[in-house]
C-alpha cells in the first residue's frame, strides 16, 4: 500500500508538471484524486495504462492503518462492483473519478446501495436481481428473512405483481428494513407467542442486525436489558425501545451534551435528560422506556444514576472500545516503547512550560517577596529599633537607598529554583492524586490533603538551598547601608561559604512551611474550580477564572503558614553583629516569642499574601498562553467521543470541513448496506454477467427464491 508521503509526492508532481496523457474525462479530477489513483494503481504490461483491480481498489478506499470498528476490511469489495460500472473487472482513472464524485454526493450512502443492486444500470432495481445478490451475500447461519411478508409486499408488490423500485422507493425501503428484520426475528424466537424472548435470543438478534453500528460496551452487555424490569425476559416493547434509541443516537447525543452543558458538575440524571429532550425535540420523542434503556446501559459502571459524558460515550460512540480489545501481543513491545517515549516527551514539554511560566510568575512578584523577607528579618520589639515601619515604608526605602534594581536583589537564584520547584510540586501532587482517584474521578478530601502535603515535602529538596541563597542576597543590600565596608557577595560565594550542609540550614522550618502550604493550597484550588466556578469534563475554565481560583486559594495557604516562614527566614539569614544566632527551630520560635511577642510570627503576612496569590495567577496565565502559542510537537489530539449532530453544530466552523475522504464516505455507505445482513460482502461479488450463471442455490438462475 502506498504511504502518505507517496500520495503527497504524486499531488505535488501533478500540480507542477501536469498529468500527461490520460483519458479525456480525467481532466476534471482534482490533483488529490489523481494522486490517490496513481499511488495505488498497477500498470498493464501490454498497454502501459494504469488500472485498479479489486485489491488495489480496497487499498485505496480502505487503508490498512484505519480503524474499521465492526466492519471487516474485505467487505469493502462490495464497493468495487459499484465503481466498476462497465463490468470490466478493472477501473480506469475515469472510473475512479466517477466513483470519487459519487462519494461526494450528500446522499452517497443510499445511492451506492442503489447502484449495487441496479445490476443492468437501468435506473431501477429489479426484484430478481436484488434477491439474488442478497442470497449470495447473507450469512449462511444468520436469522432468515421472509421477503414474501406483508411489509415487503407493500414496497415491491405480491408475487404476481412485482414491480421495479426507483431510487427514492429503494432508499425508503432500506430505511425501514432493519426494523422489519428485528420484528421477524423476534417473532421467530417467540415460539409460544407470549410477547417475550430470552436475553440470549435478544443478543443474537441485535448482533446480526445492528452490530456494525454499536459500541463494544453495548454489545458486551446486551443480555442485561432484562434488568430494566422485574422479569428475567425481554418484551417486544423493550426491543422496539432499544432500536429507537440506537436509531436516534445523533439526536440522543445532542440532548445529552446540551443537558450536561447546563449542569454544574458535568453530570445529569434521567429526569434532566427527559426534560431537555422535551425542549430540543419540540414533541416528546423519547418514551419513558427509551430513557430507561439509555440510562441502564450508561450507568452499568456508575450506578449512582448521575452520569457524565464519559458514561454516555460508552453507549453512543460506536468507536468506543475497551482496551482489552486492542491487545496485540506482537505489537506490545513497540506500543509500550512508543507510549514510554511519548510520556517522556510530554513530561519534558510540561516541565519546560512550567519552568518558563513559573519563572515569569516569580519575576513579576519578586519585589513583594523581597519586602516580605526584609520585614520578617528585622528584629526588635520597639518601633525605634525597627528599620521599616511597614511594607510600604520598606518598599520606599529600598528604592531610595538601593535603587529600582535593589527590588530584584537575588532574583536569579529564585528564577533558577522555580523550575524544579514547580515540576516536583505539580508532578508529585498529580501522581498521588491519581493513586487515590477512583474510576469515577472521585477522590476523598483526606487524599487531596495528603497529595498536597507530599508535594510540598518533596519540593524542599530543591527549594531550600536556593531560598537560603536568595534570602541572603535580598538582605545584603540592607546590611551594606547600615554597616559601612560590608563587601557585596555573589550567589556562588554564598554557596561555597555555606557548603552542602549549610545550604539545608532551616530545612525543617522550610518543611514546616511548604507541607501545610501545599496541603491547603491544592485542595482549595481544586474545589474552587469545581464547586465555585463549575469546572467539569464538558466545561473548561477561562484564564481569568483560573487566575482567580489560584489567587484565592493562595491567600489562606500563604497567611496561615507565615509563622513557619518567619522562623525559616530567621534561621537562614546570617546573624549580624550584636544579634543572637538561633540554634534550631525550637530555639528560634522561643526567642521570637520571648523577645518580640506573638505578632512577630505574622510579620510580612500581608506581603506574603500579596506575593503568593498573584504569583500563582501569573504562573497559570503564562502557562495557558504558552500552551496555546507553543503546542506540544506531535501531541495527540484531545480524546473525545465520536459525534454526529453535535459535531456538525460545534466543530464544523472550527475545522472548515468534515472528513470527506473516500475511506470515510465508503464506510458510511457500507453501514447502510450492512443493514441487509451483517455478513454482506464477505464473499467475492461476481461481475454483472457471471452471477446469472450461478446455481440457483447460490442465488443465480434468474428466478426469485
Amino acid at each position: 500500500m502506498a504511504s502518505p508521503s507517496t500520495v503527497v509526492r504524486e499531488v505535488v508532481k501533478e500540480t507542477f508538471k501536469g498529468s500527461g496523457a490520460v483519458e479525456e474525462p480525467s481532466h476534471q479530477l482534482s490533483a488529490q484524486s489523481r494522486a490517490r489513483f496513481n499511488a495505488h494503481a498497477s500498470r498493464d504490461p501490454e498497454t502501459g495504462e494504469l488500472f485498479m483491480g479489486p485489491d488495489e481498489f480496497i487499498n485505496a478506499v480502505a487503508p490498512e492503518n484505519e480503524d474499521y470498528h465492526k466492519i471487516k476490511r474485505d467487505q469493502y469489495s462490495i464497493l468495487f462492483r459499484v465503481a466498476d460500472n462497465r463490468g470490466h473487472g478493472r477501473l480506469s482513472l475515469a472510473d475512479w473519478g466517477v466513483f470519487e464524485n459519487l462519494l461526494m454526493k450528500p446522499d452517497a450512502e443510499y445511492e451506492i446501495a442503489f447502484r449495487l443492486f441496479d445490476v443492468d444500470r437501468t435506473g431501477d432495481v429489479k426484484y430478481d436481481d436484488f434477491r439474488r445478490l442478497y442470497e449470495l451475500n447473507k450469512g449462511p447461519d444468520n436469522i432468515p428473512f421472509d421477503w414474501d411478508c406483508e411489509w415487503a409486499k407493500l414496497y415491491i408488490g405480491s408475487k404476481k405483481k412485482r414491480h421495479n423500485l426507483s431510487y427514492p422507493q429503494f432508499s425508503q425501503m432500506l430505511r425501514g428494513l432493519q426494523g422489519e428484520r428485528i420484528r421477524q426475528a423476534f417473532q421467530l424466537f417467540d415460539k409460544d407467542g407470549d410477547g417475550y424472548i430470552d436475553p440470549e435470543e435478544f443478543e443474537r438478534i441485535i448482533i446480526e442486525t445492528s452490530k456494525h453500528k454499536l459500541s463494544d460496551h453495548l454489545l458486551a452487555n446486551l443480555h442485561t436489558l432484562c434488568n430494566i424490569s422485574t422479569g428475567s425476559k425481554i418484551s417486544y416493547a423493550n426491543v422496539r425501545a432499544f432500536q429507537n434509541m440506537i436509531k436516534e443516537m445523533d439526536l440522543v447525543e445532542l440532548i445529552v451534551r446540551r443537558a450536561i452543558a447546563m449542569s454544574t458538575d458535568g453530570k445529569i440524571t434521567r429526569a434532566e435528560f427527559v426534560n431537555e429532550a422535551s425542549k430540543v425535540t419540540r414533541f416528546s420523542l423519547f418514551t419513558p422506556m427509551e430513557a430507561d434503556i439509555l440510562f441502564h446501559f450508561a450507568s452499568l459502571d456508575e450506578p449512582s444514576g448521575r452520569l457524565g459524558l464519559k458514561d454516555f460515550a460508552k453507549v453512543l460512540d460506536p468507536s468506543w472500545r475497551n482496551p482489552m480489545y486492542d491487545t496485540d501481543e506482537s505489537a506490545a513491545p513497540t506500543t509500550k516503547k512508543a507510549t514510554f517515549l511519548h510520556g517522556l516527551l510530554e513530561s519534558s514539554y510540561n516541565f519546560a512550560l512550567g519552568s518558563v511560566a513559573g519563572a515569569f510568575g516569580a519575576f513579576m512578584v519578586y519585589p513583594i517577596d523581597l519586602v516580605k523577607t526584609r520585614l520578617q528579618n528585622q528584629r526588635g520589639a520597639q518601633p525605634g529599633q525597627r528599620l521599616y515601619k511597614n511594607s510600604i515604608d520598606c518598599f520606599q526605602k529600598v528604592i531610595r537607598n538601593e535603587g529600582f534594581r535593589g527590588l530584584y536583589s537575588g532574583v536569579l537564584p529564585q528564577l533558577v529554583g522555580v523550575a524544579p520547584e514547580k515540576a516536583i510540586k505539580l508532578t508529585v501532587n498529580d501522581l498521588v492524586r491519581r493513586q487515590f482517584t477512583d474510576k469515577q474521578g472521585r477522590i476523598p478530601l483526606s487524599a487531596e490533603i495528603l497529595a498536597g502535603a507530599t508535594a510540598g515535602g518533596c519540593q524542599v529538596v530543591f527549594t531550600n538551598p536556593l531560598e537560603i541563597v536568595k534570602i541572603r542576597l535580598q538582605v545584603q543590600g540592607e546590611v551594606a547601608k547600615t554597616l559601612e565596608g560590608t563587601p557585596k557577595r555573589s550567589a556562588m560565594w554564598i554557596v561555597r561559604n555555606l557548603g552542602l550542609m549549610g545550604l539545608y540550614k532551616g530545612a525543617s522550618a522550610c518543611l514546616l512551611r511548604d507541607v501545610p502550604f501545599s496541603a491547603i493550597y491544592f485542595p482549595t484550588y481544586s474545589h474552587l474550580k469545581k464547586d465555585f466556578f463549575g469546572e467539569s469534563p464538558t466545561k473548561k475554565l477561562g484564564v481569568l477564572q483560573l487566575l482567580t481560583a489560584g489567587a484565592i486559594a493562595g491567600m489562606p495557604a500563604a497567611y496561615l503558614t507565615t509563622p513557619c516562614d518567619v522562623i525559616k527566614t530567621r534561621l537562614q539569614v546570617e546573624a549580624r553583629k550584636g544579634e543572637a544566632s538561633y540554634t534550631g527551630l525550637r530555639h528560634a520560635a522561643k526567642t521570637i516569642w520571648k523577645e518580640e511577642g506573638f505578632t512577630a510570627f505574622f510579620k510580612g503576612g500581608p506581603a506574603r499574601i500579596f506575593r503568593s496569590s498573584p504569583q500563582f495567577g501569573f504562573t497559570l496565565a503564562a502557562y495557558e498562553v504558552l500552551q496555546t502559542l507553543l503546542p506540544m510537537p506531535g501531541g495527540k489530539a484531545e480524546e473525545k467521543m465520536q459525534v454526529g449532530v453535535s459535531e456538525v453544530m460545534s466543530t464544523v466552523t472550527k475545522r472548515g470541513t468534515l472528513d470527506t475522504s473516500p475511506f470515510a464516505r465508503s464506510r458510511n455507505a457500507l453501514k447502510i448496506i450492512l443493514d441487509l445482513d451483517e455478513d454482506f460482502g464477505r464473499s467475492k461479488i461476481p461481475d454483472a454477467n457471471s452471477w446469472k450463471s450461478l446455481p440457483k442455490v447460490m442465488g443465480g438462475g434468474g428466478a426469485a427464491q
